[in-house]
């Protein structure tokens, strides 16, 4: 497995708990992905010193790449790049932005999702898919539910979802056949993952989800359901 980190000081003005910020979700993520584990790339998107002086407080600066684009949508396109150059196709790379916590055994739930044959897998349950169209939520979700099929692997319930964020996981042979799909709706200065998603699905390339979820998005309003995010957060150690 690869995790290509995306770390930036820019970003949209979102409430957050307090146990979220760039070196928590950082420390969480290389507790769950440990670099003896897996092969880890970070992508530093015009960061300030003290935001790098964090970031190699955790792991050394030989995985640190620097660029200074300013937004998600380019420096998703360079880790598209990255992660494509890979020799082995069957290796699964996790696509990872910096505002995300995950649970202690997450990396073991995203290698179990491949084993159902999905092109993506997310462990981010959105709580939007719960919410009517009229109260905020997904569009596809009229009544508070998705039209799905929910499946199981050993550790964990799957569900088919038309959508998720920029953090996920494919391989590189998926990622290699989808690439103008992919691009196509990040050449903007913001991704547009929603449209990307469901054209991917239009052409049977299936978004799976863990239930409840293994990671949060780090926004208050969106926090994945049924977890206790602050407990995972204590996890982490410094």
């Amino acid at each position: 497995m690869k995790v290509i980190y995306r770390i930036s000081d820019a970003g949209y003005n979102k409430v957050k708990p307090d146990y979220i910020d760039n070196e928590k979700c950082l420390i969480n993520a290389l507790n769950v992905f440990k670099l003896d584990d897996v092969e880890w790339s970070i992508i530093a998107d015009g960061i300030s010193k003290e935001t790098n002086d964090m970031i190699q407080k955790h792991i050394p600066r030989s995985y640190i790449y620097y660029v200074n684009e300013g937004n998600g949508a380019l420096t998703f396109n360079i880790a598209l790049d990255e992660a494509i150059m890979g020799d082995d196709e069957n290796e699964i790379v996790y696509f990872l932005e910096n505002d995300y916590l995950h649970k202690p055994n997450a990396k073991k739930i995203l290698e179990e999702g491949f084993t159902l044959g999905a092109s993506f897998v997310s462990l981010y349950d959105h709580p939007d898919k719960y919410l009517s169209p009229d109260k905020g939520g997904n569009p596809y979700c009229d009544g508070g539910a998705e039209d799905t099929r929910v499946y199981l692997t050993n550790s964990c319930h799957w569900k088919i979802t038309n959508s998720t964020t920029m953090t996920f996981a494919s391989k590189v042979s998926t990622l290699r056949a989808n690439e103008d799909i992919l691009r196509k709706h990040t050449n903007t200065s913001h991704p547009n993952d929603f449209s990307m998603f469901l054209e991917l699905r239009e052409k049977n390339q299936l978004l799976i989800t863990s239930i409840p979820g293994y990671s949060t998005h780090g926004e208050t309003q969106w926090l994945s359901p049924l977890n206790n995010w602050k407990k995972t957060s204590i996890w982490n150690k410094i």
